[in-house]
């Protein structure tokens, strides 16, 4: 159970929510996979690999050497992709692929944050192209995602700028925490993989959600509350219970790489505070 309302007179407080498997059901950048094919950016014998990397990500997750081949195999994918095509195919298809997949738990947990006052911050290994517009879907106030080098014609050249994986997580948390004055013992944290255990000790209230058998060895271990979504529910048939309204996500936009948008990589985007 959430403590109640911030007390404003305290230094300010915020929770980090990882994305796959902990507020969507699914990855969010491999569930574009078909988009991509149809858009003419990926091969049919592309999409069908990345349909696989989705089933074994499914069926267990991908562990850290597996993470490691992905990105490489995913930043040779989108090397000349054009970034605002990318963009285009992510807004026209959003609605269609991921907001039937959203856990009706976490939509309720960033609601209840919300309305305690906290920040809602989205860190996810996968790409900015993907995740910005899911945190503005959710109501996010932040978003932290891996960053792709963009060349000057407009197209991703295949090198990764920025990967938010891992211990490059809890940095840029400790970062935005000295930028926005948030107290890290008073935010939380929610993750579903062992990978994030940097993110999780890095606030002091750390979470487990559907967590694969690592992490929940060390949720027990350590005595975290260990969560269990099972509920994928459309943001529109909740709309009626909704407490608090959605909040832009407004996020420092690097252009970046749709391999990251494409099967985990990511994005980095955080830092442009959200306006009235």
């Amino acid at each position: 159970m959430l403590s109640g309302v911030e007390n404003h007179s305290l230094p300010r407080a915020a929770a980090f929510f990882d994305l796959d498997k902990t507020v969507i059901a699914k990855s969010s950048t491999l569930t574009f996979s078909k988009s991509f094919y149809q858009g003419g950016l990926i091969s049919r014998r592309a999409a069908l690999r990345t349909a696989y990397a989705q089933f074994v990500f499914l069926a267990g997750g991908l562990d850290h050497d597996q993470m490691e081949r992905m990105r490489e195999y995913l930043s040779a994918l989108c090397r000349g992709w054009n970034v605002q095509q990318v963009r285009e195919i992510v807004a026209e298809t959003l609605h269609e692929l991921i907001d039937p997949i959203i856990y009706d738990e976490a939509a309720s947990l960033i609601e209840e944050h919300h309305t305690a006052g906290r920040d809602v911050v989205i860190v996810s290994t996968s790409g900015a192209e993907v995740v910005e517009p899911i945190g503005e879907l959710l109501g996010a106030d932040r978003v932290v995602a891996t960053r792709m080098v963009v060349g000057e014609d407009g197209c991703f050249t295949g090198e990764v700028e920025y990967y938010a994986y891992g211990p490059t997580k809890a940095e840029a948390i400790k970062e935005l925490a000295a930028s926005e004055g948030y107290d890290l013992d008073r935010c939380y944290a929610y993750s579903d993989s062992v990978t994030d255990l940097p993110m999780l000790r890095t606030v002091g209230h750390p979470h487990a959600v559907n967590p694969d058998r690592a992490l929940r060895r060390e949720a027990l271990a350590h005595g975290w509350p260990v969560l269990e979504f099972r509920r994928p529910v459309p943001l529109k048939k909740r709309l009626p219970a909704l407490s608090v309204p959605p909040r832009p996500a407004l996020v420092a936009a690097a252009a970046v790489a749709a391999a990251g948008a494409t099967a985990g990589l990511v994005w980095y985007a955080s830092k442009r505070r959200r306006t009235a």
